[in-house]
């Protein structure tokens, strides 16, 4: 170990928009489309517009961000730079850690649901072989663990293409007329409870911040990677959710446990080939959250936020090997002991809050007017002020319903 090895700066435009789209495209779409389904109704490709288009302002202030500061701390150095408060910083930095940690435990959880649609094996031990399996793969290398990502990403993105090639000659329930008009006013109200549950399958392109200090001119190719990830991943949140509610019933959608295997059946497939794609969605998704965590434990302890330990880089393979042992550990521990459905509540909400303070954290440093480097992609003032209220509203929208 030495703390004067420095993390591996490789990762491409094309490796960081894959690693990006991994983040947002995952157990989300798989499980959660049918939810959205049952609340939007023929509306649901909407529903998912309107989602990507809030999760879009936020991102625009994360991708602004990560030009100005490319730290691995991410969102924890984005608020100190603006409020200069280290504690305020540790706080969300510490908050942003549990959230991957947690969502990874449920994640890891989802798993065995899949996996025993397949072969019965005990939970404990199914979750405890994927949980140190990934995060060895975490240990090995970023270049080898954003690999990883991009075969899986490629693999859930394959699956969601399966599923609108299959179903384009399914029996419709509605047409296309019905499914591509706007919703009049009377869809507005469950195309915004819709939308609100939509959103959480855009969450994860924070995370992509995080591995500022292993990509390649981080200043240009973070906010394009940023922007890549939320175009494609709505782009095909939109398709699939058309394809559903043309060919299934909302109702059925809605009370489906499997809603894309829902989808594959009525056309006629078998649904074993989605159910193994939606196995590798899962485990891509707690792969991210371990990179994710484990890159800002150690970017805080470059700045003293966290111990010093967890700054220690490997020299063999370049990563932090502290930060990711701790990282997996506790999200081992969550995943055999903690009961995860109240937290992933817990966790949505606190995601929310921080990404309110992020975007105004942005606006704070823009209205400073620092002179920085020229090469900074910048956005209007109104992006981020257009972010928080967004954020803002959800949050209130989420302690009414």
């Amino acid at each position: 170990m030495s703390d004067k090895v420095t993390l591996k700066r490789s990762l491409s435009l094309p490796a960081t928009s894959f690693y990006g789209i991994g983040t947002i495209i995952g157990a989300g779409i798989y499980a959660l489309i049918g939810k959205v389904g049952g609340e939007a109704g023929v509306s649901l490709p909407y529903a998912f517009l309107l989602a990507g288009i809030i999760a879009g302002f936020t991102a625009l202030s994360y991708a602004e961000l990560s030009s100005r500061y490319p730290q691995s701390a991410g969102s924890a150095a984005y608020i100190f730079q603006a409020w200069q408060r280290r504690w305020f910083a540790q706080l969300v930095g510490v908050l942003v850690a549990i959230t991957g940690i947690v969502s990874a435990a449920t994640i890891a959880n989802g798993f065995v649901g899949y996996l025993e649609l397949f072969i019965q094996v005990p939970e404990y031990l199914a979750i405890s072989v994927l949980i140190i399996v990934l995060g060895l793969i975490a240990l090995w290398g970023i270049n080898e663990s954003a690999l990883t990502v991009t075969l899986i990403t490629l693999i859930e993105v394959g699956g969601l293409l399966f599923v609108i090639f299959v179903s384009r000659e399914a029996p419709a329930v509605q047409e296309w007329q019905q499914v591509l008009a706007i919703p009049d006013m009377s869809a507005w109200p469950g195309l915004l409870v819709g939308s609100f549950l939509a959103f959480y399958a855009f969450i994860g392109f924070e995370d992509m911040v995080n591995i500022a200090e292993e990509v390649k001119n981080p200043r240009r190719t973070l906010p394009r990677a940023i922007l890549i990830a939320i175009v494609v991943s709505t782009l095909l949140y939109m398709l699939v959710a058309a394809i559903a509610v043309r060919t299934v019933a909302t109702d059925e959608l809605a009370q489906s446990g499997a809603p894309l295997a829902a989808l594959v059946s009525n056309a006629g497939y078998s649904t074993a080939f989605i159910g193994v794609i939606s196995m590798f969605a899962v485990v891509n998704g707690a792969l991210v959250q371990i990179i994710m965590a484990s890159r800002l434990l150690y970017g805080m302890a470059k700045k003293g936020m966290a111990p010093e330990l967890f700054s220690r880089i490997n020299a063999r393979t370049q990563t932090p090997v502290a930060a990711t042992v701790l990282v997996a550990g506790c999200i081992l521990v969550f995943s055999l002991w903690l009961p995860l459905t109240v937290l992933a509540k817990i966790t949505a909400f606190i995601m929310l809050v921080i990404f309110s303070v992020v975007n105004l954290s942005l606006v704070v440093v823009k209205l400073r007017r620092e002179q920085n480097d020229a090469n900074i992609i910048r956005y209007p003032l109104w992006c981020p002020v257009t972010g928080f209220v967004m954020c803002v509203a959800l949050i209130g929208f989420q302690l009414l319903v």
